[in-house]
């Protein structure tokens, strides 16, 4: 798989309307994040043609009206941010990213059970 271009905190923002309203306008964006973010109109317009420059999003021109949609799904955009992550912090090894976590994180006991299953399924 191509790596995609890292997606910023706020164009995450963006996407997640995107995914959840594909195909959208930028009136629909806009209408959306009204309610949570202080963000001029202008601004959510940025946001989407860096969105489309870097390759995350397409769009699809009907009259004057342009509907974006995004290139890859959430999950795929997902998996690259984890990778990255993983690539940046850990230097690409998952182990001491998990014992990292499952010593600094409070788990309930369903949340240690269903990693239990996890692993035991990862055994098969």
């Amino acid at each position: 798989m191509d790596e995609q271009p890292r997606i910023s905190d706020a164009e995450w923002e963006i996407m997640k309307v995107i995914w959840a309203k594909s195909p959208a306008t930028a009136a629909d964006v806009i209408h959306t994040l009204r309610d949570n973010k202080t963000w001029k109109d202008n601004t959510i317009k940025t946001l989407l043609s860096r969105l489309l420059q870097k390759g995350i999003l397409t769009y699809e021109q009907v009259n004057r009206l342009y509907y974006y949609s995004p290139v890859l799904t959430e999950e795929e955009c997902k998996r690259q941010e984890r990778q990255s992550f993983l690539q940046r912090v850990y230097g690409g090894a998952l182990k001491p990213m998990l014992v990292h976590f499952l010593k600094e994180e409070k788990l309930s006991s369903q949340e240690i059970d269903e990693l239990k299953k996890i692993l035991s399924e990862k055994e098969k």
